[in-house]
């Protein structure tokens, strides 16, 4: 090749050469096409001629190019950033929807896997709440937004990763292990994942052990599902103690040393300004039992407010605890009341409480009543109530106190009470307030009084949140149950969040509510959301009293079958035992079943109540019965007149009286 061609500079830093005014040729373009065997001069730009952008004849189409070299840009480089950036935000707010949408916008739907890996890896490394959201979020997409293949490949470079995850996580095997089990039981992973996972990593890597660890220590585990499920659950409630306890020793240092400056910086490190409530509410109460401490804790107050690390409305929700709990703080300290009440108007001259406290803490928000004594007492005589309940489990003597106070005008008080109370005590509480629920559904609440509990809890979803940091989860997963529990219909959550003010965060929690109940496997994943115990006593119960009812009508003694249901303890679920004995009489064409109701009623077993809800709930599931059995409606109204008859149902049964006596329920699985 010519020797001017080899002399060319690299495309990549090429610069305009010298060219002849004459079309951006040297000189040498005059002169032919070269010597033999060559190229030509054409493609030789060693001469010292140059474009003249002056010529007439100047065309800058002919101006040499000038090749800028760039780096290329990776996909997945950017798709791995934005990864974390949605990741990073989903463990700072928990916003499943928000994460979802994201991750739609994002695309590159191939890089799936990676997100799977990312979520994952980056949850490993954090604490039992990020690992336990991360779950949750993978259960969430599964299906709408990442297929089962995805996740599957995800998991499998998780594991091929292990050995370098070890590195940074000493506890990987373990940690990486129970992601997996946990991914079988949520059903996002098949049980044969780890048969073929086994095929694809070294025997002696970290990621076989992670199978081994999966498979022996978490799947094969006697209630490994329930193990599996609880493992990362309630260590929010640690973490809230653990503040208060902080908070606590942090006043006591600074009215020990004086110290404002560093009391504010140590306020400022623990990160949680939605919470600074608290430290206004225990500063005050120090400053009540240590009088002496008073001037320091109002001069930290002072401070804090000016500094702007304790927000206005943080302050005024700190007043407003404290104001709420002066009849109890009274019986430690005489004078909390008085002491209280000379603090506020001097918190407020020096400008560091907002006048907006003398408003709220004079309003009730709950009931506008004329009575106040009334609703007053009624809250005291409930509170009562619920506590022996959480004490004894006795369903039956609760309704019969409800009853006894005759004030079902205040039923939504007691819903708003019951899960307020039930939230700030341990899952096993949390799981009888969900029993309870359905029981007073059935019993002696109606949709409307549900609905409005529901609806005062998220007005006033704020004001809980200040003594409970979950409240907004808890409130959701108490939303969903009920819905699951059928104690509320799907639509009743749109009409909650209807009756909710604007701008309220309750519906918000409202919007948590729905992509639970939406999730794969909702049901059995939110009935054991507390950990089953108590609260599987109706899910328990359905299934014996479908066993007893199969075993009497394939021959057994009418005596044992009454016997077997008093046995169940639940006289409020009695109706269910109707509902599941006329159903079985209408598919096996024989009157077995006429004969023990008739049994239970006459011994008193199954009321007229109990009998009427259990008609009514086969009435309300008729269109749903004749997809099986063609002439349902016909033997139901059959069953309704010899029912009539022997008096389990009043005469007017079927009536518009009648129906107005007995609100519809929602149909019962």
């Amino acid at each position: 090749m010519h020797g001017s061609v080899a002399k060319a500079t690299s495309p990549l830093s090429c610069t305009p050469s010298d060219s002849s005014p004459f079309g951006g040729f040297s000189k040498h373009s005059m002169d032919g096409a070269g010597g033999k065997g060559t190229w030509g001069k054409l493609l030789d730009t060693d001469g010292e001629s140059r474009i003249d952008r002056n010529d007439p004849n100047y065309d800058s189409g002919e101006e040499p190019y000038q090749l800028v070299g760039s780096s290329v840009c990776n996909p997945l480089d950017e798709y791995k950033k934005a990864v974390v950036s949605i990741l990073e935000e989903y463990f700072s707010t928990g916003d499943v929807e928000l994460a979802a949408s994201d991750l739609r916008e994002l695309g590159s739907t191939e890089y799936l896997p990676y997100f799977v890996k990312r979520l994952v890896s980056m949850a490993m490394d954090r604490h039992d709440k990020e690992k336990e959201m991360a779950s949750v979020l993978l259960s969430a997409l599964y299906a709408d937004v990442i297929s089962s293949t995805q996740i599957s490949q995800g998991f499998v470079m998780l594991l091929e990763a292990a050995d370098d995850l070890a590195v940074d996580i000493l506890d990987t095997v373990d940690v990486l292990a129970l992601f997996i089990a946990r991914a079988v039981v949520d059903d996002i992973l098949p049980p044969a994942f780890l048969t073929r996972a086994k095929k694809t990593v070294s025997k002696t890597s970290k990621g076989f052990q992670v199978i081994q660890t999966a498979e022996k220590s978490y799947l094969s585990a006697p209630h490994h599902a329930e193990l599996v499920e609880r493992r990362w659950g309630g260590s929010t409630h640690i973490t809230v103690e653990e503040v208060k306890k902080k908070i606590v020793d942090l006043l006591r240092e600074y009215v020990e040393s004086g110290d404002t400056s560093e009391a504010c910086r140590c306020i400022r490190e623990l990160s949680v300004s939605f919470f600074h409530h608290e430290v206004v509410k225990r500063a005050l109460v120090l400053a009540m039992e240590i009088r002496t401490a008073e001037p320091l804790i109002l001069k930290l107050l002072k401070e804090a407010s000016e500094e702007g690390l304790i927000s206005s409305s943080q302050m005024v929700k700190g007043f407003v605890r404290l104001a709420e709990s002066l009849d109890d703080l009274a019986l430690d300290i005489p004078s909390a009341k008085s002491l209280f009440q000379s603090l506020v108007p001097l918190a407020i001259s020096e400008g560091w409480l907002d006048e907006s406290f003398l408003k709220s803490s004079g309003e009730d928000g709950e009931v506008e009543d004329k009575d106040d004594k009334r609703v007053r007492k009624y809250k005291e005589q409930i509170v009562t109530i619920i506590h022996e309940y959480f004490l004894s489990d006795d369903i039956p003597e609760l309704i019969r106190s409800l009853e006894d106070l005759a004030a079902p005008e205040f039923n939504p008080i007691f819903l708003k009470k019951l899960i307020t109370l039930a939230m700030d005590r341990k899952n096993r509480e949390k799981e009888m307030a969900s029993v309870l629920l359905s029981a007073l559904h059935i019993e002696i609440f109606s949709t409307e009084d549900i609905v409005d509990g529901f609806v005062m809890l998220l007005e006033s979803a704020e004001d809980t949140a200040l003594d409970i940091l979950d409240a907004s989860n808890e409130l959701a997963l108490f939303l969903a149950r009920a819905v699951i529990d059928d104690v509320l219909a799907p639509l009743n959550l749109e009409e909650i969040a209807m009756k909710l003010p604007p701008n309220c965060s309750g519906s918000e929690t409202v919007h948590v509510a729905r992509s639970l109940i939406a999730a794969r496997h909702a049901g059995e994943r939110i009935l054991r959301c507390w950990g089953g115990g108590t609260g599987w006593a109706v899910e328990d119960a359905k299934d014996k009293i479908l066993k007893l009812l199969e075993e009497y009508e394939s021959g057994g003694v009418v005596s044992e079958a009454c016997q077997c249901i008093r046995d169940l303890g639940m006289p409020f679920f009695n109706h269910e035992v109707v509902k599941k004995a006329l159903v079985m009489a209408m598919e096996k064409k024989n009157d077995r079943m006429l004969h023990l109701l008739q049994e239970c009623f006459g011994e008193g077993l199954i009321t007229i109540n109990q009998m009427t809800k259990g008609f009514a709930r086969i009435k309300d599931g008729l269109d749903d019965l004749a997809l099986d059995i063609p002439n349902a409606e016909e033997k139901y109204n059959f069953y309704v007149e010899h029912a009539k008859k022997k008096g389990w149902l009043v005469p007017t049964f079927g009536s518009s009286a009648a129906a107005d006596a007995f609100p519809t329920l929602v149909t019962a699985s």
